[in-house]
C-alpha cells in the first residue's frame, strides 16, 4: 500500500536536510523506533510495537537507494521481521524537501508491505493511523531543530563519585566501637546502678550517628539500571492509535448493528407474549 504525506518544519531546507539525514537523531523521532548502528552502507535498528496484549519487536536494515543533497531528494528502503516470527515489514520511502516562506516543506511517499498480525488493518486504516503517528514525529523533529545540535555529556558528570560519602560513613560508624565503657563502681548500692550507665543522650547520639551514616553508605551505590522499563515506555502503542480510527471510522455500523439487534429482541418478545 502506498502512503503519502506532507508536513512543515520551520526551519531553512539546508538545515532541514541536515537533520534528515542524520538518521540517528530523525530515526528516534519515530515513535517505539531505535536507530542501533549507522554506517557508510546503511542503517540498523529495531521498532517496538504493542498491538493490545502482544508484543512485537521488528529488527531491521535500511540503505540509501538514493541521495540527492542539491535537489533535496532520497529514497531509501527498508525491510525487517519480528523476532518471534509474527510477521515481515517493508517500506520505500522517498522524501523531497522544498522551500516554504520561511521554512521547509516536506513530502513523503511510503510504499508500505507488512505480514502477520498488523496486515489485518486495511489501507484506510493504516493511513489514518499513519496520519496521527505523523503529528509525534512532526513534533518531535521541530523541538530537534529548536534545540540544535546535540551537545556531547563530559565523562565526570556522567557518573557521580561514591568516595566522599563513603569517607564521611566509616568514621561515624568506628567512633562508638571506640568509646571506653564507663565502670561502674563495685560499692555502689543496686539503686545507683542505673545511674552508672551512660546517660541517654549520649546513647541517642550513638543512634544517630549510626542512623545517619546507614544513609549515607546507601546514597554511594550506583543507581540501579532501569534498561527494561524504559524500552518498555518506548515501544509504539498501536493499539491506543488503531482503537480511535476504528471507532471513528465504524461507529456508525455498530451502533445500527446494535439498534437492529435490540429491535429484533423486542420483536420476539412481543410475538411470545
Amino acid at each position: 500500500m502506498e502512503l503519502t504525506h506532507s508536513f512543515t518544519v520551520p526551519t531553512a531546507v539546508d538545515d532541514a536536510w541536515d537533520l534528515f539525514m542524520d538518521l540517528e537523531r530523525v530515526g528516534s523521532c519515530f515513535p517505539g523506533a531505535t536507530v542501533t548502528e549507522v554506517t557508510d552502507k546503511g542503517f540498523s535498528g529495531t521498532v517496538k510495537v504493542k498491538l493490545g496484549p502482544i508484543a512485537l519487536l521488528y529488527t531491521g536494515t535500511g540503505s540509501f537507494v538514493e541521495r540527492d543533497d542539491a535537489s533535496h531528494r532520497a529514497t531509501l528502503e527498508a525491510k525487517g521481521k519480528d523476532k518471534r516470527g509474527n510477521g515481515t515489514a517493508g517500506a520505500t520511502v522517498t522524501i523531497a524537501l522544498s522551500p516554504d516562506g520561511t521554512g521547509t516543506r516536506a513530502d513523503v511517499v511510503t510504499d508500505l508491505a507488512v505480514t502477520g498480525k498488523p496486515a489485518q488493518f486495511g489501507r484506510g486504516v493504516m493511513q489514518d493511523v499513519s496520519d496521527k503517528l505523523l503529528l509525534a514525529f512532526v513534533d518531535c523533529i521541530e523541538k530537534r531543530l529548536t534545540a540544535g545540535p546535540e551537545e556531547p555529556v563530559p565523562a565526570e558528570a556522567a557518573v557521580p563519585a561514591p568516595v566522599p560519602a563513603a569517607e564521611t560513613a566509616v568514621p561515624a560508624v568506628v567512633a562508638p566501637a571506640a568509646a571506653a565503657p564507663v565502670p561502674v563502681p563495685a560499692a555502689a548500692a543496686p539503686s545507683a546502678a542505673p545511674r552508672t550507665q551512660p546517660p541517654f543522650g549520649d546513647s541517642s547520639e550513638t543512634h544517630t550517628a549510626g542512623m545517619s551514616a546507614r544513609p549515607s553508605a546507601a546514597y554511594a551505590r550506583p543507581p540501579r539500571t532501569v534498561t527494561s522499563e524504559i524500552e518498555e515506555d518506548n515501544a509504539l502503542d498501536l493499539g491506543s492509535a488503531v482503537m480511535p480510527v476504528l471507532m471513528q471510522r465504524y461507529a456508525g455500523y455498530a451502533a445500527a448493528a446494535v439498534i437492529g439487534i435490540v429491535i429484533g429482541w423486542l420483536f420476539g418478545r412481543s410475538r411470545s407474549r
